[in-house]
This record gives C-alpha cells, structure tokens and sequence, in this order.
C-alpha cells in the first residue's frame, strides 16, 4: 500500500496515539450504541410479531441492515486491533511501523462483504460514516414503531374498556342497537375499534407520521386519526346517554359545588384587594397589578341554572353545569393567581429576611457575629428589611453584600484589620 495514496503522508507517533485513542472512544461509542439498538424493547417486539403490510416489508429490510452493521462494525474493530498490535509492538515505533499504521489508519485499509456478493473498501472513517447512516436508518424504523406499539394500543384498550362502561349505561337506559341511534353507533365503534388495535399491533409503521424535516431517530409521531374519530365519536354517545341520568341525579349537588366555588373566587379576589394595599404600604417602587372584581355574569347564569332545575329543563342544564363548572374553575384560578401576584413582593421580602438570618446564624456558629463589619452590614440590611416602605431592590443589594463579606470571612479570605475602611 503506498504511503502517500490513498493514506497520504505518513503520521508519526504522537499522531499514531492520538488517532488510536479516539478511535478507542469511537469503538466504544459504537458498540454502546449497537447493543443498545439490540436490547432496544422495539427490535425485541419487532423480532417476536407477526408483522403485516409495510411494518413487515421495511422490518425485513431493517433486519438485513442490522447484520450488515454488525459486519461492519467486527470489521472496524478488527482494524483498530491490529493497528494496536502493531503500534505496540515497540514502544518507539519504526518507520515500517508508522507506514503500516498510516494505510490502516488513513487508507482504505477496511475490506468487508458488501451487501450483495462484491466485497467493499472503506477507509475507517468512511466505513464510521456507513455505519451511522446504517445505524440511523435502524434505529428510525425501530424507535417509531415502539412508539406506535407503546401509545395506540393501551390508548385503545382504554377508549375499548370506556365503551364497555357506555353499552351498560346505555342498556341500562334503553338504548340499544336497532332501537335508538346511538345504539348503532355503540356498534360501529366498537367494530371499528376491534379492527384498529389488530391492525395497529400487526402493521404499526402503517400508522406512523413521520415529522417533516426531522432528522432525529424517531421523528414523527402516531397517527391518532381513527382513534381520535372513534373517541369523539363515543364521547358524542356517552354525553347523550349519560346528560339526563346525570343531570337528574346530581344537579343539586352540581349546583351547591359551584356555589362553594364561586364563593371561593371571590374570597380569593377579596384577600388580594385587601393584600395589594398593604403591599402598597409596606414596599416601595414596586407595580402592583390591580385586582378586579368577581364577573357579575356567572353569579347571573348560576341563578338561570338554578332556575332550569326546578322547573325540570334537565336539557337545558346540562350543558349549562357544565360550561359554569368550567369558567367557576377558571374563575377560581384567576383569583388564586391575582392573589399570588400581589403577594409576590411580600414573598420576596420574606425570602431576603430569611436568607439574612441564615447567614447571621452560620457566621455565628463559626463565631464570627461580633465582626464589626459583619455587624454593621447587617444592621444595615435588616433596617431596609424592616423598614415600610421597602424598597426591595435597595434592600437586596444590602443582603448580598452581607452574604459576600460573610463568604469572605467563612472561606479566610481576610480579617477585620485588612478590610480596614471597608464600608457596606
């Protein structure tokens, strides 16, 4: 092999280790990422099914990679350990040595059986770059499929097992099939449902959106489609069946739940009006957001609500429960988070008299409290800390140059006398 083409000049030693040592990282990379791909539980399910449609003709293609990348792999560390024998051969390696070492290393040293019957050459580099188009491409078809059989199935079982639950409630109401409609469609979407999860577990790359432009392994996402379709379609169901039993049954405990509710956004929204004046009060140069008052048009409907009930229009509450439900929540969530931010400066101040305790109490465990600096800087803190208003930005500028001097004395930076004139 010539030293110069296609290995080019020959390396010498320092060059020789270090490419030999990237190439020990580099094996143990791959071989990492090889067995990985081969415990992976997607190639286990893959390997175990019975496959159908275009899962089972890209998984026969994906199998013969997979052997070839192994190929490959055997041949690339059989390169690097010869290269290892030579170079250990003599601990100063002679100039035969470094020209072997040269074709291995730079050449196109790797000879490998291809994938039909003609043998290919690869450098060990270009033979790292087959491998990971080889080992991308596996692990795309392995990941995605795992994702499928991990996502749709148990969604499936769980929509299958939330059907169930309908039909009852269905007959138990009369609704069954060739009498009412959605008895019918009870039907359909249990066929439907029974079709998909055998298809799903046979072909599951048939169900596979691959994301656009993603190069990542496994860039995509199930296609929830059908499943999608069918939930909807069941819940459309459910809610026919299930709106006057459950209204009749449960809507003057609805009722009195959201009562408690509203009451409670609104004793939520009065803590915080009364909270942000005495923020105003007690810190300074700080926006307070205002609070607003509890929306007169939910109390309205609550009592429209209520009013549906005792004259039986179960039709009309239905849905009417629901959407107040929903905004009461939204209502009572609102009013936590405007208490929250209004309070928030308040935490902040506690959060910095906290911190400046902390650190009295640790430089006093190392008896350092009677520092005058110390002393001084913290007076100086706890005066702002105390004080009304606060002004919290001033504030934290003290606490932290009490923590700084603090570190300083903990870690032996200095002594009183050589932070002489030193002022907080």
């Amino acid at each position: 092999m010539g030293v110069t083409d296609p290995a080019g000049p020959v390396m010498d030693r320092d060059e020789v280790d270090r490419a030999l040592a990237r190439l020990g990282q580099e094996h143990e990379a791959i071989e990492t990422s090889l067995l990985a791909l081969q415990d992976h539980a997607g190639r286990r399910l893959l390997e175990g099914a019975e496959l159908t449609g275009v899962t089972r003709e890209r998984w026969q293609a994906a199998e013969a990679r997979i052997t070839l990348l192994w190929g490959y792999f055997d041949a690339y560390a059989d390169t690097v350990r010869s290269a290892r024998e030579i170079r250990t051969r003599r601990r100063w390696a002679s100039r035969e040595d470094l020209v072997e070492l040269t074709g291995l290393l730079r050449g196109e040293s790797v000879t490998v059986a291809g994938s039909g019957t003609l043998s290919e050459s690869f450098s060990l580099a270009g033979l790292v770059d087959r491998m990971n188009e080889l080992y991308a491409t596996s692990l795309d078809l392995v990941v995605a499929a795992d994702a499928v059989w991990s996502a749709l199935p148990a969604r499936i079982d769980l929509l299958a097992a939330e059907l169930q639950r309908t039909r009852k409630l269905a007959h138990s109401v009369g609704v069954r099939p060739g009498e009412h409609p959605s008895g019918d469609d009870l039907e359909r979407i249990t066929r439907t449902l029974t079709r998909l999860r055998e298809d799903v577990v046979s072909d599951p790359l048939a169900f596979w959106v691959p994301a656009e432009g993603s190069s990542a392994p496994g860039g995509g996402r199930p296609d929830t489609t059908v499943y999608d379709r069918e939930a909807r379609a069941l819940e459309d169901v459910r809610r026919e069946i299930d709106a006057v039993l459950t209204v009749r049954q449960d809507a003057e405990a609805r009722l009195i739940r959201l009562r408690d509710v509203l009451s409670r956004a609104d004793r939520t929204l009065a803590e915080a009006r009364t909270a942000r004046g005495e923020v105003l009060a007690k810190i300074a140069a700080t926006e307070v957001p205002v609070v607003s008052g509890p929306p007169t048009v939910l109390q309205e409907q609550l009592a429209t609500a209520a009013e549906y009930r005792r004259q039986a229009q179960w039709h009309r509450l239905s849905p009417l429960l629901e959407s107040l439900e929903q905004k009461a929540e939204d209502e009572l969530l609102r009013a936590r988070e405007s208490l929250t931010a209004v309070t928030a400066p308040l935490a902040v101040r506690a959060e910095l008299r906290g911190r400046l305790d902390a650190y009295k109490a640790k430089v006093a465990r190392h008896g350092l409290a009677e520092d005058p600096f110390l002393v001084e800087r913290y007076d100086a803190a706890r005066r702002m800390l105390w004080s009304a208003p606060c002004d919290l930005r001033v504030a934290e500028q003290a606490v932290l140059r009490y923590q700084q001097l603090a570190a300083e004395l903990l870690g032996g930076a200095g002594t009183p006398q050589d932070r002489k004139g030193d002022q907080p």
